[in-house]
């Protein structure tokens, strides 16, 4: 019986002793649900505080709450380390690493190799080795497959390769690992199998694909594709307001179109991991071929520039009262990159923060999700504890996340001015409320005199 055979009977017994490397947003719920269905699993992380919270039963994902995981645990089919030698024991690894952005906007695929160094003493043949992590299209064989050809081996012989991209999103309650559609990529027809044979036991629906490029590429696609919309509307936001028409408006009725339109909204810019890197990394690797994205070079800057709009935003609406942004006191509401979620990765909050403060701004955050994060100057910023009375000492508050859980009556009632990059406030139709994407009352009522 060879590998392939050995492994596939393997995982339909399941016998398969699983590794996932990363337990971040993708690896922890990936190896939740691999416990679910089965399966022994074995979670890789060199972050020793992150073990240590593991194996004491406290997730620190909000999308797993420590009765899940102390349910896994004491199923005995979970177990947390971060010793690499553990590999030697295991069938199948998925790999979830992060692949972040250099300070030159090039992809670091650091993580991703420095995992490879780290197993290779310890694999065996007939392991199967999937990678999660978002990159470029060409990863999985450049850096994973030519490293295991070094040491002798076949692909779809003796290991199996996979790229499977993670479709995760923090905080969504319909899509979860288990229900997300996974696209599956293997090197050869056996890899595929064996792949999608594993997946199949946790994931409702596995689609397959011909070669690990094209489940890369797909990847790279989706963001990218919500990047540029996210971009265009950004911009007729921006136009919107130039021309006096409330954007928000226009997108609602144009969305009842049943077909041939599909809804993006306007924000303070983009966050999370994937938006405003999938892109770069597509841009990055096009230009090798000599290709140049201008469609995905000019997303990005409009995007970027968003946190940008948001100030003169800013400055616009403190000037109605005689006041600047130099001296003024601020409030941030929300700094997580999208609602009801602790994740601050890539959050346009954390980017306003600096841009108020380089402004000469006084500027505090309130966030009941995300408690505190570290500024540019390694200084830790905390939230600020919420109360009515306590707000009234800001001469300006801007809506960055839409929380679900904020009490936009009593925010609206406060009486200071709000800058809203959300619509959040759309059924406030209050002089001292300035939404991104439309003109202010007052610009309204200058305007009107003025052409009078």
């Amino acid at each position: 019986m060879g590998y392939f055979e050995q492994l596939s009977q393997r995982i339909e017994m399941k016998e398969a002793h699983i590794g996932v490397i990363g337990l971040g947003y993708v690896g922890l719920p990936l190896a939740m649900e691999m416990v679910k269905s089965g399966f022994s699993v074995c979670g890789i992380d060199l972050n020793e505080e992150k073990i240590n919270s593991l194996r004491k039963g406290r997730s620190y994902i909000n999308d797993i709450s420590n009765q899940e995981l102390q349910e896994s645990l004491n199923t005995d089919h979970f177990y947390p380390t971060n010793n690499y030698e553990i590999v030697k024991e295991l069938d199948a690894l998925s790999i979830c690493v992060p692949t972040p952005l250099s300070e030159n906007q090039d992809p670091d695929t650091s993580f991703i190799t420095r995992v490879i160094e780290n197993i290779k003493p310890f694999m065996k043949k007939g392991m199967l080795v999937t990678l999660e992590s978002t990159t470029y299209p060409g990863t999985t064989e450049e850096l994973i497959l030519k490293e295991f050809k070094r040491i002798g081996y076949e692909a779809g012989k003796d290991i199996f390769l996979c790229y499977s991209p993670e479709r995760v999103d923090p905080g969504n309650e319909s899509f979860r690992t288990n229900n997300m559609p996974k696209v599956m990529g293997g090197m050869t027809e056996n890899c595929n199998a064996v792949g999608e044979l594993l997946y199949s036991n946790y994931i409702e629906h596995v689609v397959p694909v011909s070669s690990p490029k094209v489940a890369e590429m797909s990847k790279l696609l989706e963001n990218t594709f919500r990047s540029i919309n996210i971009a265009f509307v950004n911009e007729i936001a921006m136009m919107s307001e130039r021309m006096d028409i409330d954007v928000w408006e226009v997108i609602d009725a144009a969305a009842t179109k049943p077909f041939g339109f599909m809804k993006f909204q306007p924000g303070p810019g983009i966050g999370g991991h994937c938006i405003p890197l999938d892109p770069m990394y597509l841009s990055w690797k096009a230009k090798g071929f000599r290709f140049y994205s201008r469609f995905i070079d000019l997303a990005q800057s409009i995007n970027n520039n968003m946190p940008d709009v948001v100030v003169s935003k800013t400055s616009q609406a403190l000037n109605i009262y005689g006041k600047s942004i130099n001296t003024s006191k601020i409030l941030i509401l929300g700094m997580a990159y999208k609602p009801n979620i602790s994740d601050l990765r890539e959050s346009p909050g954390l980017y306003l923060y600096e841009l108020y403060k380089e402004h000469g701004a006084n500027v505090n955050y309130y966030d009941p999700h995300a408690h505190s994060f570290i500024d540019k100057d390694d200084n830790i910023v905390h939230s600020i504890s919420y109360s009515k009375e306590e707000l009234k000492q800001y001469d300006c508050m801007v809506l960055v996340t839409n929380h679900s859980g904020f009490d936009y009556d009593e925010l609206a009632n406060v009486g200071i001015p709000i800058v809203d990059t959300r619509n959040a406030f759309k059924n406030y139709d209050q002089p001292h409320i300035h939404k991104l994407g439309t003109a202010s009352k007052v610009h309204k009522k200058q305007h009107t005199s003025v052409a009078l």
